[in-house]
């Protein structure tokens, strides 16, 4: 795609386009977009407020790490180009009668353990890796805070869900097989991985590598082991608002 956005502000329009198609076509995309325009929409407020150790290249890799996930749906949407494995799993299940819950985290899966290295380390590459790293974990914080504050909303649009805290034994992890912590950790190995080679053909073996179990993983979210697990979550998505547009009304409160 040669339209790509090269600022965040561009970035910002993008989502909100993104977000008005699937509202429109009542997609649950648009659940993934939401949350992530949140979340661009922070990382800009804490550039704005000079927050990290270098503005500028913050403003880059946001871009960047953006792009990756516009491209894909993108490609996707129009069938024009490369998507990641790791993509194409929650693109396809959109149709799927899963929970608002399953469809967020099988996008922040594909964009936060797949995405977000490859673009820190196209932002730094080689040694200078080392030096983005406070910033790197800064948005990381960022996305884990939104992270907890969409489960605490999800929660009161979608009453069901204590069932799956109740099966995990207050262990998501247990239960959704994310973990936010395991995805920053993840995500900082890639980055130092990719940043110091230099062989392209090496590279993008290590990121097929990387989207094959990353893409395992969204299937896991998809359909988690248990059928009991997986029968509440059958229960829980038989009643759970079905206009995408009510259910972003409904995380917006």
């Amino acid at each position: 795609m040669n339209d790509l956005p090269h600022t965040i502000d561009e970035v910002l329009e993008r989502l909100d386009r993104i977000i008005a198609e699937t509202v429109s076509e009542n997609n649950y995309l648009g659940i993934f977009a939401y949350v992530y325009r949140r979340t661009t929409a922070e990382i800009k407020k804490a550039i704005n407020g000079k927050q990290f150790d270098d503005n500028e290249r913050m403003e880059l890799m946001d871009v960047a790490f953006a792009n990756k996930y516009i491209s894909a749906y993108e490609n996707f949407k129009h069938s024009d180009g490369p998507v990641s494995l790791s993509w194409t799993v929650p693109f396809r299940a959109a149709a799927e009668k899963l929970t608002i819950m399953q469809h967020l985290l099988m996008g922040m899966n594909a964009h936060i353990n797949l995405d977000l290295g490859i673009a820190a380390a196209e932002t730094a590459p080689g040694s200078a890796i080392h030096g983005l790293k406070n910033d790197f974990m800064m948005v990381n914080e960022i996305l884990a805070g939104l992270t907890d504050e969409m489960q605490v909303r999800v929660g009161r649009i979608s009453w069901w869900m204590f069932l799956v805290d109740w099966l995990g034994g207050k262990n998501d992890e247990a239960v959704i097989n994310f973990s936010m912590i395991k995805a920053r950790e993840a995500a900082w190995d890639l980055a130092c991985q990719l940043a110091v080679l230099t062989d392209e053909e090496r590279k993008n073996s290590n990121i097929e590598k990387t989207d094959t179990v990353i893409s395992a993983l969204a299937e896991i979210i998809k359909r988690p082991p248990g059928l009991l697990l997986n029968a509440a979550l059958k229960f829980i998505s038989k009643f759970e608002e079905k206009e995408v547009k009510r259910i972003l009304s409904g995380l917006e409160q």
